[in-house]
């Protein structure tokens, strides 16, 4: 009788654990649902059964457990390269790692590592081989001695594959499984209506020992779209992403995503597949990985940028592309006007959604983020002092044949720089400044790690490379960085220090958690004034922000902080002094110095 209790006993066990490592119902029935939809209802139950068996397979293996399910004020990242930090004596993976415990822990919760996968070229985004660490940066022991003590993001690539990868040689010689994997297109075919973020010809012709091919190729000759309307590759590209998640990635980020699915006639970009495409990885990862979350990089127009939220089922951030271009530009005309009616018209991120907030990353300053927001002479202008300042300026071709500007290329900090000015006593005030406001915006902010150390721009790189991105994308000699940081004396130190104090702080305010609401006040065109609060209204922060050189004053009462003719002696909670108040008749008014950033607790 024993015996045979506990055979039911294991039986039951065994079920509830084969139900507990199958997707649940619910998730198979959208993934039916949208397999449907981009391939047809005759192939989608066979297609749903394999990404059943590829998810069971990932969550049998999978030792990684993200540290918390939804994001808080402490969620800050970093967007580094693993080799940006190098030392002689170890792998720059474990550099890095020794550099954000020793001077980061308090101050970032997440590290984004940009790709560090084997690759041909682009500075790691012509992937080779997706599921191997680049020998020259460490190996998967190093991402995971690095996932012990911060949250990781990772790219995942999956628009397009370096032609010197094992899918395009099986392409190249007529083999399976990649002989199907990209997309050959008649060169006399009519493609004008394709959006292109590059100069460059769409097509790449392929000379193999058997015949000359036409291959789909958005960025360059060198990264091969793949074609997703070949099954197989979404198959892979879901192998992959889950592979991702058991090495330890917490978010995943979907580099240039928008262009994924192709069609002959149509633009191209944000195609209604390429969101379902999206949506069935948020379906997965909601069941077998709660808390990873996914990240749409799409370099376009705000407008077309949110529609990555989807109905709250798509993706869980999308960067502030208008951010960066919008920033330089007030701090360059001394004018919040454009930047404070963005923000007044951004509407909250839907629910389980939210922003990431940055000023700079590995690429440049993005510009088709202008469209509709700045005129075409408030560009140039901008462009014009940009030059004057060591940046580029990259194109991308229109239907016409013509070219327009697509990116800025320069150090963030240089982009802040007066060029004019033998020594200019604003110009780290004015980087703070910039920095200090993303902070204090609603959702997660990013910095990256060359506006952290403030490195100017690298010139030197570019004549090396032959590429403009590489102005910034130094890579720091750890001993030097270091001398350079200890050294109070220098712009790396006086901006990090800055920047880690206020990080610090950020993390341990509740009214900067990326749900709290905000309020953009309309306090004249030289200030920008940012009300955040909590959802239970329990704190409330007051940002202000003065975007010139001169002192500037706002009424009290403008500002809500006067009542009853009283006010109260107000403290700066980045400089921990008080702030100083003009009394004026019967008007009270807060003076903001040049540049002035301050974080005021009201409740």
């Amino acid at each position: 009788m024993f015996v045979g209790k506990l055979k039911q006993t294991l039986v039951l066990l065994e079920q509830d654990e084969i139900s507990r490592m199958q997707l649940q119902a619910k998730t198979l029935e959208q993934l039916s649902n949208r397999l449907r939809m981009l391939y047809g209802s005759q192939n989608a139950e066979e297609l749903c059964h394999r990404i059943d068996t590829i998810a069971h397979k990932h969550r049998l293996q999978c030792e990684y457990t993200p540290r918390k399910t939804q994001w808080d004020e402490s969620d800050i990242v970093l967007i580094t390269y693993g080799d940006s930090i190098q030392a002689a004596s170890e792998y720059p993976l474990e550099t890095l790692h020794h550099f954000c415990k020793h001077r980061l822990a308090d101050s970032i919760s997440t590290v984004h590592l940009l790709p560090f996968f084997p690759f041909s070229s682009d500075d790691g985004f012509s992937v080779i081989d997706y599921r191997t660490v680049d020998s020259t940066l460490g190996n998967w022991e190093s991402i995971k001695q690095l996932s012990g003590d911060f949250d990781l993001m990772f790219d995942f690539v999956l628009n397009h594959v370096s032609r010197e990868s094992l899918w395009f040689a099986d392409f190249m010689e007529h083999m399976p499984p990649g002989n199907h994997y990209f997309i050959e297109v008649d060169p006399h075919q009519n493609l004008s209506e394709v959006v292109r973020p590059r100069s460059s010809p769409v097509l790449v012709p392929i000379r193999t020992r058997h015949d000359l091919r036409y291959v789909w190729a958005t960025f360059s000759k060198d990264q091969i779209d793949l074609n997703y309307s070949n099954p197989d590759v979404l198959m892979q590209a879901i192998d992959i992403l889950l592979y991702y998640v058991r090495q330890g990635a917490r978010i995943l980020r979907l580099d240039a995503v928008a262009f994924l699915w192709k069609e002959i006639g149509t633009p191209c970009i944000h195609l209604p597949q390429t969101h379902e495409v999206i949506k069935l990885m948020r379906d997965l990862l909601e069941d077998i990985a709660p808390g990873v979350l996914l990240l749409t990089e799409t370099n376009v127009p705000h407008q077309e940028n949110i529609r990555y939220f989807g109905s709250g089922d798509e993706a869980h951030m999308v960067y502030q592309f208008s951010l960066p271009p919008l920033m330089l530009h007030a701090i360059h005309t001394q004018s919040t006007n454009h930047l404070r009616n963005w923000l007044q018209q951004l509407p909250p991120a839907p629910e389980n959604c939210t922003f990431l907030n940055f000023t700079a990353s590995h690429d440049g300053v993005g510009l088709r983020p202008l469209e509709g927001l700045l005129s075409e002479q408030d560009v140039k202008q901008l462009l014009e002092d940009m030059r004057e300042r060591g940046g580029y300026i990259s194109t991308r071709r229109q239907p016409d044949g013509s070219e327009t500007p697509y990116e800025l290329n320069i150090s963030y900090f240089d982009a802040l720089r007066d060029p004019s000015a033998h020594y200019d006593k604003w110009h780290i005030q004015r980087f703070l400044l910039s920095q200090t406001v993303t902070l204090s915006l609603q959702g997660i902010p990013a910095l990256y790690i060359h506006s952290l150390v403030a490195t100017p721009n690298d010139q030197v790189g570019v004549e090396r490379t032959g590429r403009t991105r590489s102005i910034n994308r130094r890579k720091w000699d750890y001993r030097e960085l270091e001398r350079l940081l200890d050294n109070h004396q220098t712009e790396a130190s006086r901006v990090f220090n800055a920047l880690q104090k206020r990080l610090v702080l950020r993390r341990k305010l509740k009214a900067f958690h990326p749900d709290a609401m905000q309020q953009i006040l309309s306090l004249g065109n030289d200030l920008l004034g940012i009300l955040r609060t909590t959802r239970d209204g329990n704190e409330k922060i007051l940002a202000l922000y003065n975007f010139t050189p001169f002192a500037k004053t706002v009424s009290t009462t403008k500002l809500g902080l006067t009542a009853n003719n009283e006010i109260q002696p107000l403290t700066d909670l980045i400089s921990a002094e008080n702030i100083r108040i003009e009394t004026e008749k019967t008007r009270n008014a807060l003076v903001l110095p040049p540049y002035a950033c301050y974080w005021i607790k009201t409740r």
